[in-house]
């Protein structure tokens, strides 16, 4: 017991009675900063909370430890983790909180190293005040430094390539790399590794040194250019289809749709990779503005490609080969015709126009009837364009735009399943009143002239009630937007004059 008052006589030295008020005002103000630190930074509030609590705990235990020997060697052990607890609570109020309000953002690995520096900084200080002679480690120290780079030298590699990385700007944090197989976001870099969240919500720790020694790709980084990575979409067509009509239904198709996580420029595009096994190899180049959405954004893209080679008769076509095949059961496929064949009949009855058929001329027009889908987006007819067909609507919703004669666009209509549009087009060849676009994925029939043509003709006395059908239409499209069809048109046309223009149109007068 005699000799305990040597043993604690460097923290007195440390922290003299009369400083103990000033040590509880510096842990107080050092509090207050952590709490601002706390609310402005939410990425560091597990940090700051538990050194900040750890800061208090230790304050507490040397205002509260008494004077015996026990007391003391508690007091000494509480100062020694309360100094390290605040040499690591300024780090991050240095480069947390006062170096970004003075717009300076240094990279993450100097708070690591700066706080390794004061640990060592305050180990040596402790020592000094514990009577031990400093000089003797600095004279020892060429052996232990050649003693410590030997045993740490993969530790100190990381930390120095760690340094690399940060002061060339190689990665940023949110950066998107790929390291061999591996594509992840860039979240924190350290002094020993880089950190990366994968999109299937894994978090991947690369070691500095392993970036360092290999190359890596940053995803859709180029100097100058806003964030965007070019994605590879590919696709097969039997080769008897035109290479130019594919790639115009495509790029058309892609570039009118407007499709979410696809920049506006570069515009996609569609080439053409090469020909084999009975088909031709086609690639869609987009370029990708949301890279954690990769696979979802291409499946959006392959929807809409889908559908617009189904809208105009091309289908994807598969490895041609030569095999040997069994015929199908007739029975099955004459069944499975007529349960197809009936569904579009029943399409066929709730469009108003054609109730006056009788079921034979139904079941013609029914067999002709096209299966046209759309995808979200999609843009099903322009306003003013000419396309002589009716479209009739099995499932999804479409939005009805009119632009205005003064330039603006209303939204006048919203169709829903078993509604049908383009009844002028396909019964007097009229350019189209309104823009049509997909709402949600939409499935129609089509309904073609030359399929109505045979009946027409066969029964000229259908165009009258069409006509009375279409008036009454044109009327009720009046009443809803009278703007759109202005004096300068000279009124809506009469049934007298639809009779003729459908006549015309079929060319009925010269039967």
């Amino acid at each position: 017991m005699d000799d305990s008052p040597v043993a604690i006589g460097w923290l007195e030295r440390l922290i003299p009675s009369v400083w103990h008020g000033s040590l509880t005002l510096f842990v107080a103000v050092t509090a207050v900063f952590a709490i601002l630190l706390y609310f402005l930074r939410p990425d560091s509030r597990k940090r700051v909370l538990r050194t900040s609590i750890l800061t208090l705990a230790m304050l507490l235990v040397v205002n509260i430890s008494n004077a015996t020997v026990t007391g003391q060697y508690l007091r000494q052990t509480a100062v020694v983790i309360m100094g390290l607890s605040l040499i690591r609570l300024w780090a991050m109020l240095l480069f947390r909180l006062f170096m970004p309000v003075l717009r300076l953002h240094p990279p993450r690995i100097l708070e690591d190293i700066l706080v390794a520096l004061g640990y060592v900084a305050w180990g040596l200080v402790l020592l000094r005040l514990a009577g031990l002679d400093v000089s003797h480690i600095v004279t020892t120290s060429a052996v232990i430094t050649a003693v410590l780079a030997f045993s740490m030298q993969d530790t100190l590699g990381n930390i120095l390539a760690g340094l690399s990385l940060q002061f060339d700007n190689s990665v940023e944090l949110g950066d998107w790399i790929k390291v061999g197989d591996l594509v992840g976001r860039v979240v924190e870099i350290n002094w020993r590794a880089t950190t990366l969240e994968t999109r299937n919500w894994e978090t991947m720790v690369i070691p500095n040194s392993v970036l360092m020694k290999n190359y890596f790709a940053i995803l859709g980084k180029r100097h100058g250019q806003p964030l965007q990575w070019r994605r590879w979409v590919w696709f097969n067509i039997h080769w008897d289809t035109l290479p130019t009509q594919i790639i115009g239904v495509v790029e058309r198709s892609l570039r009118e749709a407007q499709l979410p996580g696809v920049a506006a420029m570069p515009e996609p595009n569609c080439i053409l990779m090469g020909h084999e096994n009975g088909y031709s190899r086609y690639a869609v180049r987009y370029w990708l503005t949301d890279l954690s959405a990769d696979d979802y954004t291409d499946s959006v893209v392959r929807t809409h490609i889908d559908a617009a080679l189904r809208r105009h008769n091309l289908k994807m076509a598969s490895p041609y080969y030569n095999v040997l095949t069994i015929k199908e059961n007739e029975k099955y496929m004459e069944a499975r015709m007529k349960k197809h064949l009936e569904e579009r009949v029943q399409a066929l009855r709730k469009v108003e126009l054609l109730t006056s058929l009788n079921d034979e001329e139904m079941v013609v027009l029914a067999d002709q009837l096209k299966f046209t889908p759309f995808v979200t987006g999609d843009i099903i007819m322009h306003q003013g364009s000419v396309a002589h067909w009716l479209y009739i609507m099995l499932s999804g919703e479409v939005e009805v735009w009119v632009t205005l004669p003064d330039g603006n666009r209303k939204l006048v209509d919203v169709l829903k399943p078993g509604s049908f549009f383009g009844e002028m087009g396909l019964m007097t060849g009229e350019s189209r009143s309104g823009t049509v676009i997909a709402r949600s994925n939409v499935e129609c029939l089509r309904l073609d002239k030359d399929a109505f043509q045979a009946i027409l003709v066969s029964r000229k006395e259908l165009a009258e009630t069409i006509s009375s059908i279409l008036a009454e239409r044109l009327e009720e499209r009046r009443s809803r937007l009278p703007e759109a069809m202005g004096e300068d048109e000279g009124g809506l046309p009469r049934r007298a004059e639809l009779v003729d223009r459908i006549r015309n149109f079929f060319g009925l007068n010269k039967h």
